[in-house]
């Protein structure tokens, strides 16, 4: 059935793009925005077709979208790059050093970088966005970053060049996380306005290579180089100023609207595209990306205070009752990689736990007939008179979700399972699903982190953790591995503590990964090369060209 249902989508996502090419090219050419670009490939403009510009455009926030995230990515540095594969190297900050409790660490910055506004990107402001990336001001609607570290103490500028930063507690993943697509540096000046004119995108002023020239709310945001910019990421290959011109990024909601557009040269990049039609795009000789980003696994954290997820053997039953294969084999496209932990694979400290995903049915019937719920005529358990019932709600951010929410119901159904799915918008969502909410006994994870070590906090309600399993403090097992791994004061001593934690979060079933999450897909014009994806798979088009 859903193997049916996809095709069909497909089907009809193709008769779209053949009757839609002119419509969509009459959009984005009233919209003003034109594909232009110098025959040496230097200059010129691109347009970016993107489903969503995000809710708020306040820098600091809890946790940034994969929308905003591509705009935040060209107006603000970071303080280190982070590549693919979890690599940290220099970019704000040229060099740091650490003390051997990983409690008090140093960055020395470079010289001469100055914010859009024209003040320095100095040692006062990088202090002034540590304290706000930590605190932020809530009283005015301003959030903390969700993953920068709760131990934060304070920072001090020693001089114009160095800040001091000191933790309550060993923090090993301080340095990766300033790579993260929430650690943007921005202006004293923006930070110390109130949220209203914070959220006022075209009064933001970062360090990064663009500057917004012109925004509409809910429509577009278009971008200009600057030409003084001259302190990119050494990784990158390129620190002077931008090659484009320009980038606008263009709301259009349509998928199938995006990708025409590009197919017509109407535009030159398409975000999140159909994974079925990646293969027919590539024959016609556009360019195709699915980068992995550094995070956690797409899959469900389970809520062990709802019955009957509070019983262990149902948990292992679900872990082991999904075919992980078939799901890429009939949603996804080989670019897809099983999940073999519950962090991805490319997450250094990540472990290959395969044999606890292991598609086992014959064992997840034996479980769930020790724990009780026994298979009727109608091929669903039962126990007390109660179905066995699991409800699954629909990331909005992932398109494939809901797709694979019902291939997962027919798997679960074979062996006992009644599926419900439910599918929100991006606000409703927001509104009505959280981790261990009272109405959601699995909550789909599609996060990104950059340290493996922050995990471990956040999946308890330790130092303001998310509590994901609902557990509070009551595994002991878990609350012991999260403390060694918060303690830890080396990246060496601290890898047996995340294998551990990973093999025993999947063997409980706390965690159940379905895949290795590609949460962005861009398919692009061939004229257009030369971008780089980072460690949380934003493309940077900082390094692109554009030949006729």
């Amino acid at each position: 059935m859903t193997e049916r249902s996809t095709l069909l989508s497909l089907s009809r996502r193709r008769l779209l793009i053949t009757t839609s090419v002119t419509a969509t090219a009459l959009l984005v050419v009233t919209a003003g925005f034109t594909s232009a670009q110098n025959a040496d490939g230097n200059g010129g403009e691109i347009t970016f077709l993107i489903d969503s510009l995000g809710d708020t455009w306040i820098p600091n926030n809890s946790a940034i979208s994969s929308f905003q995230g591509h705009i935040w990515g060209h107006v603000a540095d970071k303080l280190l790059y982070v590549d693919a594969d979890g690599k940290v190297s220099p970019w704000i900050a040229e060099k740091w050093e650490q003390n051997d409790t990983a409690t008090e660490f140093t960055l020395h910055l470079k010289s001469g970088v100055t914010f859009s506004d024209g003040t320095a990107l100095d040692a006062s402001a990088v202090v002034a966005n540590l304290d706000i990336w930590y605190a932020g001001r809530k009283s005015d609607g301003i959030n903390p970053i969700g993953l920068f570290p709760k131990t934060y103490d304070h920072a001090e500028a020693i001089d114009a060049a160095t800040v001091k930063v000191f933790f309550k507690k060993p923090t090993l993943g301080f340095i990766p996380t300033l790579g993260y697509h929430g650690s943007i540096l921005i202006s004293p000046k923006t930070l110390a306005q109130p949220a209203a004119q914070q959220a006022d995108l075209s009064k933001t002023s970062g360090s990064g290579p663009y500057v917004v020239e012109s925004w509409k709310e809910g429509d577009f945001v278009k971008l200009v180089k600057r030409k003084d910019y001259n302190w990119g990421p050494a990784a990158v290959g390129h620190t002077g100023p931008a090659y484009l011109d320009t980038i606008t990024y263009k709301l259009v909601s349509e998928p199938s609207l995006r990708v025409a557009a590009v197919q017509s040269g109407q535009a030159d990049v398409a975000y999140n595209a159909s994974p079925q039609e990646l293969e027919s795009l590539k024959a016609e000789g556009f360019t195709t990306a699915t980068p992995r980003y550094l995070g956690f696994v797409n899959g469900w954290a389970i809520n062990t205070k709802l019955a009957p997820y509070d019983d262990v053997k149902v948990r292992q039953a679900l872990q082991a009752g999904i075919n992980r294969q078939e799901i890429i084999d009939t949603v996804y496209t080989p670019d897809w990689k099983l999940a073999t932990s519950f962090i991805q694979s490319n997450v250094p400290g990540a472990t290959d736990q395969s044999d606890l995903l292991a598609y086992n049915p014959e064992k997840a019937e034996k479980l769930l007939d020790e724990a009780g719920w026994t298979k009727g005529a109608n091929g669903i358990r039962t126990k007390n008179g109660e179905p066995l019932v699991l409800t699954l709600h629909s990331n909005p951010y992932l398109a494939t979700s809901k797709s694979v929410d019902e291939l997962i119901a027919q798997q679960l159904g074979k062996i006992g399972w009644k599926v419900a799915i439910r599918a929100y918008d991006v606000v409703t969502f927001g509104q009505k699903v959280k981790y261990g909410g009272p109405a959601v006994p699995a909550y789909e994870v599609t996060r990104s982190f950059i340290d493996a070590g922050t995990v471990a906090s956040i999946l308890t309600n330790a130092n303001n953790g998310e509590n994901w399993f609902a557990l509070d403090e009551s595994d002991k097992t878990l609350n012991e591995l999260r403390d060694k791994i918060a303690s830890a004061g080396s990246t060496e001593s601290r890898k047996p503590l995340l294998d551990e934690l990973q093999k025993y979060i999947l063997d409980q079933g706390y965690f159940i990964p379905r895949t290795q999450i590609v949460q962005r897909i861009y398919v692009q014009s061939p004229k257009l090369k030369g971008e780089i994806y980072n460690g949380v798979a934003y493309a940077s088009y900082y390094t692109a060209t554009k030949s006729e």
